[in-house]
């Protein structure tokens, strides 16, 4: 049995479960039961390597011990084990001082939850997962990856939950650009469920890691945080399926809960590749943390106050952000100024509609830009969609090969119909609204305000005037009656 079909399956069994409401707590369950078992398969690696290991987790509640046997413990008996004994012990683990994988273990299951009621499907669901995948093949590993992948895209259609899943083309093309390199410390501040952070790894281990101490140079380097349970225990998972043996690096917290004050020198980095959340807003006093003129509870705009700040001199990052960004005025207008004033941003790729659908039909776009010289012109670049498509959608998402025109374009811009560039001062005289059509696309969508006022002034006129006409032919018609 493939594992796609195995996944569909053990989806099955969970959906005959009162507890389960829903593809996001159907994920949550299957995510820290494949947890345990990814961790259990690479314990094994462990103890192959490694013949004084000692596992952080009670041995009784190793998944070797209570999950691994077909015919083990079942029924009420398997779901008194897991609420009173796996969850509880998991989610206070008191791992030794020095024991880094005990204390992933705990930061994992601090927010994870069962929502199964009927031990007997849980024991079905469990077989499932213990028949169908061994974590220490390589194919296993691989195909899990591509199976990873359909999990986010399920997220992403649970509502809400979409927001954790940026797709993967523009992961890959934004980390080929900013091409991190080896030694370099590389954040994603708001990393949901690790995309850009294993797109990096893929990256460094491609171009840069050669030797077993470049393999540990890599694993250093890699930061994350992320504020929500469940895309913080995918993204766990995601970062040991990708070889990170202890991903202590990942956090869970709200990298915008610390006053920007708190962050100093030692706390600069080399790069940050990142999708913060955009349209949501923030808790109240979050915004307290921020200097005034910057003050707001929009998400997007404090991260990206906040990877300005971060960043060391020449340090490099490139995020996704909503087209309200670019046209926003007030403190939207003062973040941009600071932007352009402290960093040079060199490029602004404009990506068409549906992208993220179903999350937000929102119209969004990728900012690149490098800390330490003010921006002297930005260039923009006009995405577009691939011959015969005329939206993204779930039979046709974007594809990575459509980004090859970006790449070519890259290192030698020269103006096409769809490139073209603009001029710090030009920005500026506009007031820091980057929402700047394409000169060579007369029907691109514009979102000015002025220029949205003066095309409804000129069809309010319009409408007058043919209201004028059509009244002065009924008076005439009337007369003459």
């Amino acid at each position: 049995m493939s594992i796609s079909t195995s996944i569909k399956s053990i989806q099955d069994i969970m959906r005959k479960d009162v507890g389960v409401d829903g593809d996001a707590q159907r994920i949550g369950q299957l995510v820290w039961m494949f947890f345990l078992k990814i961790y259990d398969d690479k314990e094994s690696e462990y103890e192959l390597l490694d013949e004084h290991y000692r596992s952080p987790i009670p041995e009784s509640l190793r998944w070797r011990n209570w999950a691994a046997d077909a015919e083990g413990i079942t029924g009420d008996e398997l779901l008194d084990f897991i609420d009173n004994q796996l969850f509880p012990t998991l989610k206070d683990l008191q791992p030794a001082h020095d024991d880094q994988r005990g204390f992933v273990i705990r930061s994992v299951f601090e927010d994870a939850y069962n929502y199964m009621k009927s031990g007997h499907l849980m024991r079905q669901v469990i077989n499932k997962i213990v028949g169908g995948f061994d974590f220490n093949k390589a194919q296993d590993r691989h195909l899990f990856g591509d199976l990873y992948e359909q999990i986010l895209r399920d997220l992403q259609n649970a509502g809400n939950a979409g927001e954790y899943y940026t797709p993967r083309p523009i992961t890959r093309f934004i980390v080929d650009m900013i091409d991190p390199q080896l030694g370099e410390k590389i954040v994603d501040p708001a990393c949901g469920t690790g995309g850009f952070l294993t797109c990096a790894i893929e990256h460094l281990r491609q171009h840069q890691v050669k030797t077993v101490d470049d393999e540990q140079r890599l694993q250093q380097s890699i930061h994350g945080v992320e504020k929500k349970p469940l895309p913080h225990l995918l993204c766990t998972t995601n970062m040991i399926l990708h070889g990170l043996d202890v991903p202590t690096n990942v956090r869970h917290d709200n990298t915008l809960a610390r006053p920007l004050r708190d962050y100093g020198p030692r706390d600069r980095v080399n790069v940050i590749i990142t999708n913060p959340p955009f349209g949501g807003m923030e808790e109240d006093g979050i915004e307290n943390n921020f200097p005034a003129t910057f003050r707001t509870r929009e998400t997007a705009d404090l991260f990206l106050v906040l990877i300005m700040h971060l960043l060391k001199d020449g340090g490099r990052a490139a995020l996704v952000l909503p087209d309200g960004t670019l046209f926003g005025e007030g403190i939207k207008t003062r973040i941009k100024e600071q932007l352009l004033t402290t960093c040079n941003l060199h490029t602004i790729v404009r990506l068409p509609n549906g992208v993220f659908n179903p999350y937000t039909g929102i119209k969004t776009n990728l900012l690149f830009f490098t800390k330490g010289t003010p921006t002297e012109e930005v260039w923009f670049y006009e995405h577009p969609y691939p011959p015969g498509v005329k939206n993204y959608n779930k039979t046709r998402p974007m594809r990575i090969e459509e980004f090859d025109a970006e790449k070519s374009w890259w290192n030698d811009r020269v103006e096409n119909k769809y490139a073209w560039r603009v001029s710090a001062d030009d920005i500026k005289a506009r007031n820091y609204n980057l929402d700047i059509k394409n000169p060579h696309s007369p029907e691109a969508i514009v979102h000015d305000p002025d220029v949205l006022l003066a095309d409804y002034a000129k069809l309010q006129r319009r409408i007058g005037d043919t209201r004028d006409q059509l009244k002065a032919v009924l008076a005439a018609a009337l007369s003459n009656g």
